[in-house]
């Protein structure tokens, strides 16, 4: 009889043991896919679509865009500009001979190359061409007006579309109101034709029009 009775005693010891070892095994299943689903959270929340829409303050837009070149290895193309600093990326670009012209008499080129962070309101070839030759070449030929028309068109900081518009304080010292929003923006009298365009140290928005600071 209390040979009996041990053999019981064993078996329910083994039975317990088994039970909570299976308890154990259980928890510890829970526990993995409780990091599993903790897992996959963050790469959820990693493709939450407020961080996919951030990437659209990248993209280049306006019509006057299409006369970028689109082959990379033209150093007028964004992806050329992309990689150098805004005044050697500026002379790449065939709509802005003008305005590199005016920077290089002006002799803006290093400045504006070594500036760790910009905003450049950049003139085409035909912004320029609305002033009449004679007035534009004395301007050319005055360095003191010349610095003061062209710093006005460039903010010491990097404005993605998203903080364009409003008040801004240019390089020249006097503010620059900028209006609109998405990719419809004035900036004083003239209209951004190609907004967002990056080069190593700045931000360009292309203009239609030669902004001029106040008295």
């Amino acid at each position: 009889m209390k040979g009996i009775l041990v053999m019981r005693a064993r078996t329910l010891v083994a039975f317990a043991a088994a039970a909570t070892f299976a308890l154990s095994t259980a928890a510890c299943g829970d526990s993995d896919d409780t990091s599993d689903m903790g897992a996959a959270a963050t790469t959820a929340a990693a493709a939450s679509p407020t961080q996919a829409m951030a990437g659209m303050d990248g993209d280049e837009f306006g019509s006057g865009c299409a006369a970028v070149p689109t082959d990379p290895s033209n150093a007028g193309s964004f992806e050329a500009m992309a990689k150098v600093p805004v005044a050697t990326a500026a002379s790449g670009n065939p709509m802005l001979s003008t305005l590199v012209t005016a920077v290089q008499q002006a002799g803006l080129v290093d400045s504006l190359n070594t500036a760790p962070a910009l905003t450049v309101f950049a003139p085409t070839n035909d912004a320029f061409a609305k002033i009449p030759k004679a007035d534009l070449d004395k301007v050319l030929a005055d360095k003191a007006t010349l610095t003061k028309i062209l710093t006005y068109h460039a903010v010491p900081q990097k404005l993605a579309p998203a903080q364009l518009a409003g008040t801004h304080t240019t390089l020249e010292g006097s503010e620059l109101n900028v209006t609109g929003s998405g990719e419809d923006f004035s900036v004083g009298d003239a209209t951004v034709v190609c907004g967002n365009v990056q080069t190593a140290n700045a931000t360009v928005y292309i203009i239609d029009t030669v902004l001029m600071p106040t008295a």
